[in-house]
């Protein structure tokens, strides 16, 4: 009876280990939004947690970017119009194309300054991620919304303009709008 037991416990440690090495890369994988948290916590910024609104306004700029196959921050609109749903006092927002993996489009931003700030925006607390592929297939557009916590609604008291962390748009003039892209380098545009 002993060796039995033996055998049948041996059974089942092995069929445990063989679903645990099954499963590691699986389980070892991480997401983007831990991805960026690790970052942003090795640079003294706190973790960001995905957000299910900031998912739907990347997704959007992505398709949109993606629909138009061209790289701009200006694709479906203004960000300062497209975060409002967001509530948030601060917020950014990064974008490229080209690569079909988030680490390694991650890896540009973080080489690149400008998107470096971004993914280091002080005191944010939540991140939207989303890619969508233009009509042949051949090309990936990334957009990444990373913002702080939801600003509550403001209702009697003093009212405060919310935070932005990118460019707002100045009143209207008569002279022509300066491209979104100031360089292109390996796909990102600053």
């Amino acid at each position: 009876m002993g060796s039995w037991l033996t055998l049948a416990y041996g059974a089942v440690g092995g069929l445990a280990a063989g679903v645990l090495l099954l499963a590691g890369p699986a389980i070892a994988a991480e997401s983007p939004a831990e991805l960026i948290s690790g970052f942003r916590i090795g640079h003294g910024e706190v973790r960001v947690v995905r957000d299910a609104t900031l998912d739907r306004i990347a997704l959007d700029q992505a398709r949109a970017m993606a629909a138009k196959d061209i790289l701009s921050h200006e694709a479906l609109g203004p960000f300062s119009k497209r975060i409002a749903p967001a509530r948030a006092g601060r917020a950014a927002e990064n974008i490229a194309y080209g690569y079909d993996s988030f680490e390694k489009t991650l890896g540009q931003w973080i080489e690149s300054s400008e998107h470096r700030k971004n993914l280091l925006l002080r005191n944010a607390s939540r991140v939207g991620i989303a890619s969508a592929r233009d009509a042949s297939g051949k090309r990936t557009y990334w957009a990444m919304v990373i913002a702080g916590d939801y600003e509550p609604k403001h209702g009697g008291g003093r009212e405060t303009e919310p935070l932005v962390a990118v460019k707002r748009e100045g009143a209207s003039s008569s002279q022509p709008k300066p491209s979104a892209c100031h360089i292109k380098l390996l796909g990102l545009c600053i």
